[in-house]
């Protein structure tokens, strides 16, 4: 593919530091065959000095994936989206939009909105040393930067670059008084201006992320934008990604339901307890796979309970899923 060229992909998982590990976007690709998922985030230095198998590995099958990487340094950055590439992810984003403050203090994430020649110059430099696309994931502007001055003016001096596909956070991040978790949730959300970006600059592609927690919602935004990023949503409640398919995918996909997604799951969970990894490990990322559905408290119940016990084996994960015929039965007769 041309590395000018955007993936096109019209739903992505959004990149969730602690969350959307190897075994979370496994169980995530159970849901959904047509979404791009993303990693979680990975500094540039750790995939170049730290141990690759670990933080690149990831399951046969998997694809579409993208990587994102955290860093301001064109050179570092280069060489991890090389090796990157390597290990066969189709699209290298940069993140310009986390505002935790262990990001900050390495000079990355949301404060590199402040500065668009930095990240131009990181961009072309990750251009430069891979043929699969390079993306970037921002907000609309930080602290008390005016939001669309700095949105449309970190864009423009980023797509001069030759980026053209950016995913916008739809919130202004705040480096100096908010928290992470207040961060995604008490900055108000500004579609209006990302439509307003998307319509001034049509010839780039955008894909919308915040707030998004229904496919209506989806299928609203996609109206204006070429993509969707989902995320809180669809890690807390994974089903919903089981809609993505039937609903955004094409003629004859249909629903992957919650049970679907267990036996599809299975057998990778098998093959990763035979290889040491620990239960809770996998099934820490399901705990919401029933939410809203008779059954659903049981089922976290086993599963939390149970799973970090050493030696926990797929018996619990049977045990879970008879919790909640058992719930289903009591709630029938009584």
């Amino acid at each position: 593919m041309n590395k000018n060229s955007s993936l096109g992909y019209r739903v992505s998982t959004a990149p969730m530091m602690d969350w959307t590990d190897a075994h979370c976007r496994a169980f995530h690709r159970c849901l959904t065959k047509s979404a791009l998922l993303y990693t979680e985030m990975v500094t540039a230095d750790a995939i170049i000095h730290g141990n690759q198998e670990r933080l690149l590995w990831q399951a046969p099958g998997l694809s579409p994936v993208a990587l994102q990487l955290g860093g301001s340094d064109p050179a570092k950055l280069a060489s991890a989206a090389k090796i990157g590439a390597e290990w066969n992810y189709e699209e290298i984003n940069l993140n310009c939009g986390c505002p935790s403050s262990r990001v900050q203090s390495g000079a990355f994430g949301a404060c590199l909105m402040a500065e668009p020649y930095l990240v131009a110059d990181c961009v072309a430099a990750m251009r430069d040393a891979v043929d699969v696309p390079v993306t970037v994931k921002c907000r609309i502007a930080i602290d008390d930067l005016p939001a669309r001055e700095t949105l449309f003016t970190f864009i423009d001096t980023v797509s001069a670059a030759g980026c053209t596909h950016f995913t916008v956070h739809a919130r202004k991040a705040w480096l100096k008084g908010l928290s992470p978790k207040e961060n995604r949730e008490v900055p108000p959300l500004d579609y209006a201006l990302v439509a307003a970006l998307k319509a001034e600059r049509p010839h780039l592609s955008i894909t919308l992320n915040g707030g998004i927690t229904t496919m209506e919602e989806c299928r609203d935004h996609l109206k204006v934008f070429d993509g969707v990023m989902l995320g809180r949503a669809a890690y807390q409640d994974p089903s919903l990604l089981g809609e993505v398919d039937a609903a955004l995918g094409g003629k004859g996909a249909q629903i992957v339901s919650a049970h679907d997604a267990i036996r599809a799951y299975r057998p990778y969970m098998a093959d990763q307890l035979a290889r040491g990894t620990g239960l809770h490990a996998m099934t820490r990322h399901m705990l919401g796979l029933f939410n809203g559905q008779p059954g659903a408290r049981a089922w976290r119940r086993v599963l939390s309970e149970c799973a970090p016990r050493p030696g926990a084996g797929l018996d619990v994960l049977d045990a879970a899923l008879e919790a909640i015929t058992q719930h289903t039965a009591d709630t029938a007769s009584a």
